[in-house]
């Protein structure tokens, strides 16, 4: 499947070419810039007589509006994804509304529909979550550009409102989307279904078909892989090369003393949309060509969007002769980080219900680490990916094969798994027209064409969402606009759409916090005294201990440094601006918000009040019963309000969303649970929910885990591990103008093998 995506920012008094997720007409505030994205999605819903549909889709999102279209039924099929529809004279939008600030945009994964794989986007509101609808996309390439497409039309409405009242108030007025609205008029629909039944089909077949769009399509689209933003203690060496594939040793690993690390590392010549595709495909036919292992294999059960369960057979009579056949089951949970890279977890698993065959033996798989990141690349040249396997051995074949001597390590599971690169590697090569299924279609050019906000209202309005009947289609569950679009565009560009910066080389230098820039320095600091404050969860006296935290400095950290925005460098943190003065560890029935306004919370305590800020972070962490890990970090002196901390404080809850940055490391644990966590930095208010409580002295940030299905799979899987795990956290708010550069650490806490029945009831 393919869907076109076009995307162009257009700015008053000249051209304005989009760059990464950095820039963007509200980020730098102030200017007319209109940000466009277009292209064709399938939206999902359930029609007014309670059938699933699947329609074909064009959506345009302009500045903070969005229209919805139908396909032509009388253009030629084939050819229809290359145009747009608002060419066509006559054609009016189906569906047009506002993208309103309140929108949540939930990425939900892979779900199986019309007998193909879609990645599906929810969409909600976050005051009224009845208000709510899906679209899905051929690849999660394409669902994180959209995602990135609605955060900038969210922004955009931000924007809007911190113009004034007049402004505010307008914006009140206009409808916002509703992607999941019934049409009011079943007659025309129900026409279709009894005609259908006359000729012996059911109704079923109204649902529309997943579509293939073409899949010759060039992309200019590249993610480049960022560096890691942590200071990891691996020590990988080259031992081997295998089919132009690297095979890497652990070292610092192996001075454990547990099983070996290794990892082999091969460059494909394709997207990495199109590796994680195949992949995750349990097509025989498509796995026989490369995967001389684990070919035969089926999905037992899909858990969610992110997570499965695959059943398989080996026959290792392949490697040595007297082994017998072996089946396995296997579950795999997969991510898509904010920087483009896919992580792909293989875990052994027991599962009952799945009896072992007749005549095999049932085998426990080793656990795995798929790695795909692309790479830095211009956009004229074709689409390349890194591709990374790690996996722990206990082979005592291993050092002998390594030095190049024979060893029965080539007649073992590992090594069959270590050559799955290869494998993979040559497939994609052998098959160009897997090059061309990356789906999404940016072709890049600057806008020459100027438009105000207010030629932008009047060319979109402000007309709500709602039905109409199309005289054309009997089956669709939408109708047409009775308003006539007006499209005053008298050239169509099509510009490069948003990618995320790349971290190229990082110096060996120390970004302090500017105390004189965050805080105030005619004031003098106050003494922050952590043994003065008290939370449940106790100060750690060294790293030996156990069941405690400490605050360690921001220099296992790499954040963005004074020439980011040129040369993309990053540096090592420094000590971070607040102190660590406290930390609650709290079991609750329900997930809880605004712990600042308990009477017992420590901001309520008379010592609390005599400090002149406090920032506090509640991560909510869902399970059974559900958690809450509060963090209080205190500043000795009065935050500057025109501080890069006091626009943060004081500003908006869309601006907070998109520059409240964390960075995890798993400092000590088990390998699985550092490569489901990660080494990446992640925008906190895009990833997941985040409520803002600011009052008196202090700023509250609730942190939703559980509003996201694929931070549920990774925290179910670290509580998992959490008392073998020492885990570091540094927060920042992220820099995207010079002038607020370098980045300084906020915050850190370091969670030392945490017992998850240490925590306490928060009482009423």
């Amino acid at each position: 499947m393919a869907s076109q995506i076009f995307s162009k920012v257009k700015s008053e008094g000249g051209s304005s070419e989009s760059g990464g997720s950095e820039s963007g007409a509200d980020e730098r505030g102030g200017n007319n810039d209109t940000f466009e994205y277009f292209g064709w999605v399938y939206h999902l819903g359930v029609n007014s007589i309670g059938h699933e549909y699947c329609h074909l889709r064009f959506l345009y999102i302009r500045g903070k509006y969005m229209e919805m279209y139908k396909r032509d039924p009388r253009g030629k099929y084939m050819e229809m994804y290359k145009r747009d529809p608002r060419e066509n004279p006559g054609t009016k939008p189906i569906r047009r509304g506002v993208i309103n600030h309140t929108l949540m945009v939930e990425e939900i994964g892979r779900r199986r529909v019309n007998h193909g794989d879609l990645y599906v986007l929810r969409f909600y509101n976050r005051l009224d979550e009845s208000k709510r609808g899906e679209i899905a996309c051929a690849s999660p390439g394409e669902v994180r550009k959209w995602m990135e497409a609605f955060d900038r039309a969210k922004q955009q409405a931000d924007y809007d409102l911190s113009r004034g009242q007049s402004a505010r108030d307008k914006l009140k007025l206009e409808s916002e989307i509703n992607l999941a609205g019934h049409r009011p008029r079943v007659r025309r629909y129900a026409h279709g279904l009894k005609q259908l039944i006359r000729i012996g089909q059911g109704p079923e077949k109204l649902l529309s078909q997943a579509s293939n769009l073409g899949a010759n399509s060039e992309s200019d689209v590249y993610f480049e892989a960022d560096g890691a933003d942590v200071i990891e203690a691996h020590e990988w060496k080259c031992v081997r090369t295998l089919d132009g594939v690297r095979i890497f040793e652990d070292m610092a690993n192996k001075k454990t003393g547990k099983g070996v690390l290794v990892k082999a590392v091969g460059v494909v010549e394709a997207s990495a949309d199109t590796v994680f595709e195949v992949l995750l495909s349990l097509d025989r036919r498509r796995r026989y060509e490369w995967d001389t292992l684990t070919g035969d294999v089926e999905l037992i059960e899909s858990l969610d969007g992110h997570c499965d369960v695959v059943y398989g057979t080996l026959d290792l009579r392949k490697l040595s002769w007297w082994q017998s056949k072996r089946d396995f089951v296997f579950s795999r949970r997969w991510f898509h980080g904010q920087d483009g890279t896919y992580t792909i977890l293989h875990f052994p698993t027991e599962y009952k219900k799945w009896p072992t065959k007749s005549g095999y033996r049932r085998i426990k798989m080793t656990a795995c680490s798929w790695e795909i990141s692309n790479i830095s690349t211009s956009s004229l040249s074709p689409a390349r990916c890194l591709v990374t396997l790690i996996l722990e051995i206990r082979s005592k074949g291993w050092i002998k094969w390594k030095n190049n001597e024979f060893s029965k390590f080539e007649r073992t599971l590992p090594f069959g798994m270590l050559s799955q690169v290869a494998g993979l590697k040559e497939y994609i090569g052998a098959n160009p027209a897997l090059t061309f299924e990356s789906s999404t279609v940016v072709h890049s050019k600057t806008s020459g064409v100027s438009m105000s906000s207010n030629e932008l209202e009047d060319a979109i309005g402000s007309d709500e969402f709602y039905d109409a009947t199309d005289g054309d289609s009997s089956s669709s569950d939408e109708d047409d606009d009775d308003d006539e679009v007006s499209n005053k565009q008298d050239k169509k560009v099509k510009l490069k759409n948003v990618s995320w910066a790349i971290a190229s080389l990082a110096l060996k230098k120390t970004s302090a916090p500017d105390t004189s820039k965050e805080l105030n320095p005619n004031v003098p600091p106050l003494t922050l005294d952590p043994s003065q404050f008290h939370g449940t969860m106790r100060h750690g006296k060294g790293e030996g201990d156990s069941d405690c935290w400490s605050s360690p400095s921001g220099s296992g950290f790499m954040i963005r440094g004074k020439t980011y925005l040129k040369d993309s460098t990053k540096v090592t943190g420094g000590d971070p601006l607040l102190k660590l003065i406290a930390v609650d560890w709290f079991k609750v029935d329900e997930c809880i918000t605004n712990v600042a306004l308990h009477p017992k919370c420590l901001v309520q305590s008379e010592a609390g009040k005599k400090i002149p800020f406090i920032l506090i972070i509640n991560l909510e962490i869902p399970a059974k019963p559900n958690y809450s890990l509060v963090l209080y970090y205190a500043a000795d002196r009065p935050v500057n309000k025109n501080s890069l901390l006091g626009k943060f404080i004081d500003g908006t809850d869309s601006f907070r969303d998109s520059r409240f940055k964390l960075i995890p490391s798993i400092i000590e644990g088990y390998w699985m649970v550092k490569r489901a966590v990660g080494t990446k930095a992640c925008l906190l208010g895009k990833a997941v929910t985040c409520k803002y409580l600011r009052q008196d002295n202090f700023l509250e940030i609730d942190v939703d885990i559980g509003s996201s299905s694929v931070a549920r799979g990774v925290i179910g899987l670290v509580l998992g591990y959490v008392t073998s795990l020492v885990v570091d956290l540094a927060i920042l708010i992220e820099a995207k103008e010079e002038a607020e550069l370098p980045e300084y650490i906020l915050g850190t806490v370091r969670l030392n093998r945490v017992k998850v029945d240490s925590a306490v009831p928060l009482e009423g």
